[in-house]
Order: structure tokens, then sequence, then C-alpha cells
């Protein structure tokens, strides 16, 4: 009986000692699509799709799986050399949708490798010895229309394999997976790409392949069934080039997430197994999810929990983390940095968690010294046309709720003979809203604005706001703050709900009548951000400041 008491005490120390904590999903509530995963000694790293925005190919590290902090970008231009043709296409105007597709990310001898693929133009590649740091300049691998989706692997003899998948909307074809023989430094193919996977009756819209080996078989990882409504796939081969075998290993189930869609399994260094992969949430983008993963006894991996037994697993809500708090361990539980010195500044010289949807000019923007940002009137813009505007400096939403505040100093250019330059907030997507600034003959004038089915319908202007004299500085000061609400809160895929509130004197605000419904555009989630252009071109440009931002995830 004593020692029965004894060990109960020892047991109940221990647990208290070593206690496993729970996450919940999404560990990171943000749109990176597509996201993969590596881990190199006690860290790991992430990349996701960027599509038209640049800079592109995120880079975000983690020491627990759960805690992520963005640390760098792999892609600051596109094309790359020899593509000036493609270089300026990206300069001068915005390709909604194309560009960065499903990256992969993966470290060999040395080297960390991210490999994307882009359907109009092919499948590249990206390296370096330092992800925090500068990557190498884009290889294209492969150049081919259709082509996405790549994987690497190199086998332990040596030889490297490529997967990818295909776009119906440039091949023709879709719902296939092919393998190609790569050279053992990844700049090109050795052969042909094959098709050694075809979904059409049983994994239709099979994409996202992510290769590996594992006990002497090849395993390629693919979604399929479509991006909201899908399910994980796992096909299995003895040759690189198959016949593979396939299963479903997880699914969405009542109750839980939907799709779940694209993503990558990482080992910890205990060898637990681990996937992370996206939910499509509607305005709220692409959010990050992590799963537990079991290899069963007869091969196939588990994904998620499996409460009915029947080896296909489901999304789980939540979890016991991995890792483990040890009483007296300090841990951050805000964000984990690998390189504190270099996550507060991007790659143009502003805070990297800000994105422009075409290759920014170095003449965008000016991060000043005192803190904030400076947009520059360089572009020439219809103040009408937002969606074809290279130069808005985006942001992506940052939790369900959340809100935005920030003071504005617009400073039209005095030299320009027109009047007319514009600056501005707003919420982009495939339906825009926001604050219009309009420069004047003897003031600028606020309005609202809104745009629905801005791709293809010009900007409607509310009633004016307010009216701004010039003085001697030609300087106009407004507060503008954005809130972001979940509706309803009882469903998997909320509706954004975005109200506009602005001040003339910083501490009295009004909202404007009318809440607006956030829209996603091509593939990506609805954005926040700022834009300053003018109307003509002149020799100077005006400009707007943005100071005093504060972001406020869950606001009460």
């Amino acid at each position: 009986m004593k020692r029965s008491v004894l060990t109960t005490i020892l047991l109940s120390l221990a647990f208290v000692l070593v206690a496993q904590e729970r996450y919940v999903n999404p560990v990171l509530h943000m749109d990176y699509s597509d996201p993969d995963v590596c881990r190199v000694g006690d860290d790991y790293y992430m990349t996701a799709s960027s599509f038209n925005c640049f800079p592109g190919l995120p880079i975000l590290h983690s020491r627990d799986l759960v805690h992520w902090t963005l640390v760098g970008s792999a892609l600051t231009d596109y094309p790359g050399p020899d593509w000036d043709g493609d270089r300026e296409v990206f300069h001068k105007s915005v390709q909604h949708g194309n560009g960065v597709w499903a990256p992969a990310i993966r470290f060999h001898e040395g080297w960390f490798y991210i490999f994307c693929g882009d359907p109009d133009r092919g499948i590249f590649m990206v390296k370096t010895q330092d992800p925090c740091g500068r990557w190498e300049d884009p290889v294209w691998v492969v150049k081919a229309k259709g082509f996405i989706d790549p994987c690497p692997l190199w086998d332990e003899d040596g030889r490297a394999w490529l997967s990818h998948a295909a776009a119906g909307s440039r091949a023709g074809l879709k719902s296939i997976i092919f393998v190609a023989p790569m050279s053992p430094d990844g700049t090109h193919l050795l052969g042909p790409s094959c098709i050694v996977f075809d979904g059409h009756r049983t994994q239709p819209t099979i994409e996202g392949t992510k290769f590996y080996r594992r006990n002497g078989l090849y395993y390629i990882f693919a979604p399929a069934g479509g991006v909201s409504t899908g399910w994980q796939t796992v096909l299995r081969a003895n040759d690189p080039f198959g016949p593979y075998e396939e299963r479903i290993v997880m699914a969405a189930a009542e109750g839980t997430i939907n799709g779940p869609h694209q993503g990558g399994w990482v080992e910890t260094p205990s060898g637990e197994s681990w996937f992370l992969h996206f939910q499509d949430k509607g305005a709220y983008g692409r959010i990050v999810h992590l799963q537990p993963m079991t290899w069963r006894e007869d091969g196939w991996p588990l994904i998620g929990e499996d409460p009915d037994g029947d080896g296909v697993g489901q999304p789980v809500a939540s979890w016991p983390a991995p890792y483990r708090v040890i009483p007296g361990q300090v841990r951050n539980d805000d964000q984990r940095q690998a390189r504190p010195d270099r996550v507060s500044q991007g790659p143009y010289g502003l805070p990297m968690e800000w994105q422009y949807p075409a290759v920014p000019s170095p003449y965008w923007h000016y991060a000043l010294p005192g803190g904030g940002i400076r947009l520059y009137s360089v572009v020439q813009a219809s103040g009408d046309d937002l969606w074809n505007c290279p130069n808005l400096l985006l942001h992506k939403f940052t939790a369900e709720r959340f809100s935005v505040s920030a003071r504005l100093c617009f400073h039209p250019n005095p030299q320009l003979d027109v009047r007319g330059e514009t600056a501005g907030f707003l919420v982009s997507g495939d339906d825009m809203a926001g604050f219009l600034l309009t420069d004047g003959e003897s003031g600028a004038t606020l309005c609202s604005f809104d745009c629905l089915e801005a791709s293809g319908r010009q900007m409607g202007k509310g009633p004016e706001l307010a009216f701004f004299p010039y003085d001697d500085s030609r300087e106009v000061t407004l507060w503008v703050r954005l809130e972001v609400r979940a509706w309803p809160t009882d469903t998997p895929v909320p509706e954004a709900m975005c109200y506009f509130f602005y001040s003339l004197d910083g501490e009295h605000y009004k909202r404007l009548d009318f809440p607006f419904k956030a829209r996603p555009e091509s593939w990506i989630g609805a954005k926040f951000g700022f834009f300053c252009n003018r109307p003509a071109p002149k020799n100077d440009a005006g400009w707007l400041d943005i100071l005093d931002l504060t972001i406020n995830n869950n606001p009460r």
C-alpha cells in the first residue's frame, strides 16, 4: 500500500515537472497557401505560395511547429536573369493569380532548396546556405507551360528526382502526377517528365506533390478533390516511376475544417511525425493547421485522429503540442525567432510582412528614420482603378478578429499643373473599399469608396466626408481605423466583416454607415493597405506618410 502511494506521488510529481501543453488550430491564422516544411537540427523552416506578390516565397521559422516567425523571403525579383521581357511585365502590371505557385523546401548537403512552379513558364529553383539571408537567383529548371507543384527528392544512392502536377487551365489536362529524373544539383532534368499516376476516376484534381522516401518505399503526398472540398491522398511505390498504390489518409468530417488541403510532412528530432497544411478560409485566405501523424503497421500514414478506426484521419481542433514545458524553462509564446536581428526589415527596406502585388520599384517607398513608411506618388494610375495598380502596399489579414489604426499625412506635389493626386487606405480583394484623399486646387477632399467586382468595374465614390484647406505646408493629416470581425462565428468559413472609421483629430472617430464584406481574389485572401498615385507624369512626386501603425489581434 505504501509503495502504491509513493508511486502515485512520484508519477504526479513527474507530470507536474514535465507537462505537455495543447495547441489549438490554426497555428497560423494568416494567408500562407500551400505550405511546405523541412527541419534542420532543432529548427523548422516553412515556405508558401506567393503568386504575384513581392517579396515572394516567404520563409518562416519555428522551434516547435506551433509558433512561427517570418524571417525572410527567397524571391525579391521576378523572373530573373535572361528574362528581361518578363521582368518588365511584372514591374509594370499586376498579374493577379499568376507567378509563384506551390513551392517545396528541402535541405540537402548543406544547402536549402526551394522548387516552385509558374503555370505559364515552368519550374524554378532557388537555393541558399542561410535561409534567413539572401537566396541565389532563380534557376529555370524546366521550361514548360502547365507544370506546377514540384518537389525534389534526393535518393540514398545520390540520384535525384522531381515530382510535379499539371494545371488544367494551362495544360488542358489535370488530375495527373509526373516524375522525372533530375541532376543532383537540382538545375535541370536528366530525362522527360512521365505520368506515374492518373487520378481522374479516384483522385480528381490531384496536385500539390510532396515526394519522400521511407523504409525503401517512395511516397507522394498529394491533395485531391478540390481546395475547399477535398482530402489528403498518399501514393506509394517501390520505384519512383511506380506503379503507385493510393490511399486517402485524411478527410474532412462533420464539424471539422473544410478541405483539408495541401501541406508537408516533417519529423521532430525525437522521431514524431507531424503534418502542416492549409484550410481555405475565404477572405481570411489559406490559413495553416498542424496535424499529428502516425505510421501504421501496414506502412501507410494516418493524419489527424481516427475516432471511427477506418484508417482515414480527420483534422484535429486541438492536440498535445510537439513540445513539453519544464518549470523554469523560458519560452516565447508570441513567436520564436531564428535571427532576431533580421526579422524586422525585409529586402526592400520595409518590414517584411508588407507586400506589393507586383515587383516593386525602388522609387515607390522610403522607410522613415523615426518609424513609419512614406509612399511616393510616382506611379501614374487612374484614381478609379486600383485593381491594376502595382504599388499598393498590402498586408495579410492577421486573425479572425483584428483591428488596424494609423495616422496618415498626405502631402501632394505642389508642382503638378493638374491637380488630382490620390492617396488612401483600403481593403483589397475581388471587392475593394476604403478611404480616398484627393488633391484639389485649394485643399484635399476625403470620401469613402467601394469597388465591387474590382477587376471589371471602376470605383464608386461616396459623399464628401471632409475638406482639408491647404496651409503653407500643404499637408493633410487623417487618422483611420479598420476593425475586422468574423460573422457568423459558428461556421468553419465565416465572412470577414470590415468596419471603417476616420478621425480628424485622432480622438473622435466616425464610423462609415456600411459594413464591408471582404472577399478573396485569385488564390489570395483579402488584405489591407495603403496607396499614393498621380494622374499625370511629372518630374517630382507627392507622398503619403503612414505613421503610428498599430495592429491588434483579437481586440475586445
